[in-house]
């Protein structure tokens, strides 16, 4: 395969340290929330037990409760509900991916297999139904009316994100404005939710809930446009980073979309071939690889990264100067200039 990227090793390092000083910010409260999670999925059903555990388990970067719990820290909080505010986003985040590899006939997430393989797609969906209800166990046990409201309506907005994106699966009529309406809803939205609770615990003005939403929307865009971006971007095998997943499912994403627009007739017959009609064969992941990188698709993309990242760190501009709006700065840098 023709190497479209190479890594910086030290700007990846670099890069690296801004999430751990996240991960250290609230590492004593992430692991009480990982606690909580544990007590939750107990149940006397061992199958629904070992089938979250399995997705629990198998790793991840917990962003978005971290997201929730450093924006707590951020507003002054001293309660307990983030702990239990950041158990129900990482409850809802779980429940789609154990939804999402369903419907996408995945076999692997995160390098190892899907519950769906090992365990069927009925025991997959109706376990993901489990998450949610405990998510939603959780939202009630808040006691306050504001946060009930924003997390519910945050539950329906990814499912109805989740449709959208199926509905797009080989589908060239979708456009780049199209795209960005779909990961708004069913990514963007969880991560302006798991920021902008921490204000509304902490009974801080409107405005820093508005800006701490503005922040987790952008930052949110900002993700999704590099989780699909690195599906074409070919790195290092020391990442581990797993690509073409999206080629492979057939998934409209705006690497594909930018790259249908921008290509000759036989490009686009190419596309139409391999996304639209499903017809793929040995070779064509490597042939999608070049069209983009011929298109000059990569730098663009991530250029589009780089400014939902500009907008979500001017949102957090209000805030005073201090170590907790620091981290959530850098956090914006590592989004943009991830790897994996």
């Amino acid at each position: 395969m023709a190497l479209l990227y190479k890594i910086d090793t030290n700007k990846d390092l670099e890069n690296q340290k801004k999430f751990t000083q996240l991960n250290q910010l609230v590492s004593y409260d992430l692991a009480k929330v990982n606690d909580l999670i544990k007590k939750k999925v107990k149940n006397h059903i061992p199958f629904i037990e070992i089938v979250a555990k399995h997705l629990i388990n198998a790793g991840g970067k917990r962003i978005r409760p971290m997201l929730c719990l450093a924006s707590a820290k951020l507003c002054d909080y001293k309660g307990k509900k983030d702990i239990e505010l950041a158990a129900c986003v990482e409850f809802i985040h779980t429940a789609t991916l154990l939804h999402d590899d369903v419907v996408d006939n995945s076999n692997k997430r995160r390098g190892v297999d899907t519950a769906n393989k090992i365990w069927g797609n009925k025991g997959s969906v109706l376990v993901g139904d489990f998450l949610l209800s405990k998510s939603f166990e959780l939202m009630i046990s808040i006691k306050q009316s504001n946060v009930l409201k924003i997390l519910s309506e945050t539950a329906s907005t990814l499912i109805q994100g989740e449709i959208s994106q199926l509905l797009t699966n080989n589908d060239f009529s979708t456009t780049e404005d199209s795209y960005l309406e779909i990961i708004k809803s069913k990514t963007a939205k969880l991560f302006s939710t798991s920021c902008q609770v921490g204000a509304l615990i902490s009974k801080k003005p409107k405005i820093y809930s508005n800006a701490l939403n503005s922040y987790g929307v952008n930052l949110g865009m900002a993700f999704q446009i590099i989780d699909d971006l690195l599906d074409y971007k070919s790195i290092e095998s020391e990442t581990g980073k797993k690509i073409g997943n999206d080629f492979n499912e057939g998934k409209v994403t705006l690497p594909i979309i930018i790259a249908f627009h921008r290509g000759n007739n036989e490009e686009r017959n190419f596309w139409i071939r391999t996304i639209q009609k499903k017809q793929k064969k040995s070779g064509d992941f490597e042939k999608a690889c070049n069209y983009i990188n011929k298109r000059n698709i990569i730098d663009d993309i991530q250029k589009r990264a780089v400014h939902f990242g500009s907008v979500a760190k001017d949102a957090l501009e209000i805030f005073p100067n201090r170590k907790e709006k620091k981290v959530l700065l850098d956090i914006v840098d590592f989004i943009v200039n991830r790897n994996f």
